[in-house]
Order: structure tokens, then C-alpha cells, then sequence
């Protein structure tokens, strides 16, 4: 392994040696910076970048790290050199405990086989048919949400969106309504959550069967989640398949053969549902919620996006035809997703053959991380970075280099249900600004981000939501 491999700096080109790249000082193995890292990982990185620019280079006991944090050097490491990363071993060893080796664990021809055989289902052609179950889920969720307290009232928005999303998530998969399931289904994916962060800086996951209170609650999480999993794939395989729905996401599954003929074996099916569950609800969740909060506090915004809302959907319910012509609400959705992206740190990569990345010789073993947070907040591409502005997001495509937005990843491992999960929050945010005007609750204050696998806020976010004058419907 080559560590004072020669390398030219691409903006001054002088010479430089691995060893050389700025970063911090390492004391005691690196142990101080590893406990700063688990008590702040997103202001850690934000000092990384702030003393030492975009490209940070650490010892950390026996690894060797390298952050990035321009995108340039973003695209060209998750784009033009995928194939030349892994993921970070404890990391796959901490999600494989839920997860299994379903597509979020994966690598190699076990991944490629997974993603080859699972795109289709998402392709954005299917968005028409759970557009109508994310409007049914939507319309039920907030509607008792608005006439529970006669449309005054103060609501914990976490447990609304979690419940609505895994509501989605079910109906989308399994074909199933359950809400009691779901709300019990979205507290453990979020204990889970926290679990795997914590555990992310550990040499060992503890067993489960220890008696501390976070390993019962992980326990009894992945109980509960694994036991509706399996409960729901023996359900639909003793259906008759004439009686069977067809067009859910476990239809989709079951059908699909890769090019040699072959289906996904029972086990792939569990952990394949294990990763949507827990992939494909709480990222949505995440990222309606922040954006619920940036529209209380910008309520100029909100008025302008209600408007918009009003002008196209003449109080009808929204249709997957209909988010093209709702520009300025997509805009603010993305706009929320750059502040307060629902995956503020990708899992880090492992280096399996070296690479040149603009002028840096990355010897195999090196460890890579990335960090949008740190990224969607550079003033260098976006103007008054702190400032919500969904304007940004309007018109021509922004100015700003490729990588620069990244909230559902990039390169060949991208989000796979990106195009699910903008659908449906677009559709869930249309019918809330339809019925709703969100208000800062006096006297709460702002809410911290904490990240956890996604990013949540350190206290409960609660919102008030004031029923807006009813407006007469359309004709039908």
C-alpha cells in the first residue's frame, strides 16, 4: 500500500504526498476525534471542512480516512470509480442485522442481480397506480388529523407522518391496511434507526440478548418488524393467484425472473421487504416532516405553495398528472431536502482497487466519506446557504456543480425508490397545504437536527395545524 504516493493539486498544482493532505491532528490513536465524531457527527464535519477544506485526511486507530466534500471530486468517486468502492464493512455488518442481504446490504453480483430485478417495479410508469393508494392513505390520515381537535390543534408531526408513511408503505407492498400495525411498525423502525448510528462506532453490535434497556428495544423491534413481514408473505403465498392482488410491489417481486429464469429465493423476499419498510417509509417521513417545519416557519412560502395547489387542483384531490404542474410546492421540497437532507451522511466506502480522483492517489483500504449535509449547505453553490429559498429550484436547472444536491445519493447505488418517494410526498404535502396553514407552536423552540440512520429532530416536533375555510368542490 502506497501512503506518500506523489499527487498534484488540480487548483495550484503543486506536489503533494498523502500523508501531506490537511487534516487534524491524531492523539491517542484518534480516539478523541472518534468521540467527537459520536457526539456531533454533522458539526464534526462541518469543522473538518471549515479548518481544512474539501479534502480531509485522518487516522482514525489503524484506518485511514479521506472526506470529500466538494462535489466534483463527489461525482467522480460515487460515478466514475463505483465499481472501485464498498461499502464500510461495520457499517454493512450493523444494517445486515435488520436487513439481511437484502439491496441495501448487497455488493457485487449479489447486488447487481438484486437492483437488475427490482427496477422495474420502480420504474416512474407505475407511479400512476400507487399515486391513487398514497391519496386514499393520505386523505384518511389528515383528515382525521384536522377534525380530531376541530382543526386547532397542536400535533406531533413525527407520529403523523410515520403513521401515514408506513400506511403507504404497507398498502404499496402488501396490498394490507392495518393502521394499528403501521403505527407500531413506524415506532420500530425508528428505534432501529437510532440502534444502527449507535452501533456505527463500535468494534461489535452487544447481543441482543444482554439485558440493557437499548438492546430490548432493538430486539423487540426487529421481532415485531420481521413477524409482519413473514405474516404477510404467507398470507399472499396461500392466496390462489387468481385471488391475489397483482399490481402491489410483493406482486411485482414474486413475478420477476433475472435473465438466467431465476426468482428471488424466500429468504431474498423477507429482506428485500425488511428494506422497504424501513428505507421506504422513513426517508419520506424525515423529509415531509422537516419540510412541515420550514413551512410553519416561512409562511410567505406556504402561502405561495397553497395557492399554486389551490389554481391547480380546484379542491379535487391530486393525481400523479397533476406534480408537473405544481413546480413552485416541488420546489420547496427540494428545498427542504437540501437544508435538511433525510440522509445526511452515505455510508462510508471502502477503497478495493486504487484510483487517481483529480490529482489523489487513493491506495486500496482507504476509507471514504460523504457527507451532503455539509455539501447542500456550501455557500460556494448555493447563495445564503442557511436561508430556505425554494426559489433556487425554479426554472432552468440551478447553477451548481453535479453532486452539489444529492439527498437521495448518487451513482450506481442512488435511491432506488427516489421516484416513489418524491411522488409521494409531493402528493401528501398538496392535500396538507389543501386542507391545513401549520403554525410554530409559541414559546417551542427551534428543532435540532440529530442524526440518527436519517436525520430527526433531537426533540418531538410539534406543529399547530389550522384548518383552512372550506372551498366548495368541483363538479363531478
Amino acid at each position: 500500500m502506497n501512503l506518500h504516493a506523489e499527487v498534484v493539486d488540480p487548483l495550484t498544482d503543486e506536489t503533494h504526498g498523502m500523508d501531506d493532505l490537511p487534516g487534524p491532528r491524531r492523539r491517542w490513536w484518534g480516539v478523541p476525534l472518534m468521540r467527537a465524531m459520536y457526539r456531533d457527527y454533522l458539526g464534526f464535519a462541518e469543522d473538518l471542512q471549515r479548518r481544512h477544506g474539501d479534502r480531509v485526511a485522518m487516522r482514525l486507530m489503524t484506518e485511514r480516512t479521506l472526506d470529500l466534500f466538494h462535489p466534483e471530486d463527489v461525482r467522480i468517486a460515487l460515478v466514475d470509480h463505483a465499481d472501485h468502492l464498498v461499502r464500510w464493512e461495520r457499517g454493512i455488518d450493523v444494517f445486515s442485522q435488520t436487513f439481511g442481504q437484502g439491496l441495501l446490504v448487497a455488493e457485487g453480483e449479489a447486488w447487481r442481480r438484486q437492483r437488475r430485478m427490482l427496477t422495474p417495479g420502480f420504474h416512474p410508469r407505475r407511479m400512476q397506480g400507487y399515486a391513487a393508494l398514497i391519496v386514499d392513505s393520505a386523505r384518511q390520515a389528515l383528515d382525521a388529523a384536522v377534525s380530531a381537535d376541530d382543526g386547532h390543534g397542536v400535533h406531533a408531526m413525527e407520529r403523523l407522518f410515520n403513521g401515514l408513511t408506513m400506511d403507504v408503505m404497507m398498502r404499496c407492498l402488501f396490498s394490507s391496511r392495518a393502521p394499528a400495525t403501521a403505527e407500531a411498525a413506524a415506532r420500530a423502525t425508528g428505534v432501529l434507526s437510532e440502534a444502527a448510528l449507535r452501533e456505527m462506532f463500535w468494534p461489535a453490535s452487544p447481543p441482543d440478548w444482554l439485558p440493557w434497556p437499548h438492546a430490548r428495544a432493538k430486539r423487540s423491534a426487529l421481532t415485531l418488524l420481521a413477524g409482519l413481514v413473514d405474516a404477510q408473505l404467507a398470507r399472499r403465498l396461500a392466496l390462489p393467484p387468481e385471488a391475489a392482488p397483482q399490481n402491489d410491489l410483493l406482486a411485482m417481486m414474486l413475478a420477476m425472473r433475472d435473465d438466467d429464469g431465476s426468482a428471488l429465493a424466500p429468504a431474498e423476499l423477507h429482506d428485500q421487504c425488511m428494506v422497504m419498510f424501513q428505507a421506504g417509509h422513513e426517508t419520506t417521513a424525515t423529509a415531509l416532516l422537516w419540510w412541515s417545519w420550514l413551512m410553519a416557519s416561512h409562511p410567505e412560502a406556504a402561502q405561495r405553495a397553497a395557492a399554486e395547489v389551490d389554481a391547480v387542483l380546484q379542491a379535487r384531490d391530486p393525481a400523479n398528472e397533476d406534480l408537473p404542474r405544481l413546480p413552485y410546492l416541488a420546489a420547496t421540497l427540494k428545498e427542504s431536502m437540501r437544508l435538511y437532507p433525510p440522509v445526511a451522511a452515505l455510508m462510508t466506502r471502502r477503497v478495493v482497487r486504487g484510483f487517481r480522483l483529480r490529482g489523489i492517489d487513493l491506495p486500496v483500504g482507504t476509507l471514504v466519506r460523504i457527507t451532503p449535509w455539509v455539501i447542500h449547505r456550501d455557500g460556494r453553490w448555493f447563495k445564503e446557504p442557511t436561508r430556505f429559498l425554494p426559489e433556487r429550484f425554479i426554472g432552468p436547472a440551478p447553477a451548481m456543480p453535479r453532486g452539489a444536491w444529492m439527498p437521495f445519493g448518487a451513482g450506481p447505488r442512488v435511491c432506488i425508490g427516489q421516484h416513489l418517494a418524491i411522488t409521494e410526498m409531493t402528493l401528501v404535502a398538496a392535500m396538507l397545504l389543501q386542507r391545513c396553514t401549520l403554525h410554530r407552536v409559541p414559546g417551542e423552540p427551534e428543532p435540532q437536527p440529530r442524526l440518527h440512520v436519517t436525520l430527526r429532530p433531537a426533540r418531538p416536533l410539534r406543529l399547530q395545524l389550522r384548518r383552512r375555510a372550506a372551498r366548495p368542490h368541483p363538479a363531478r
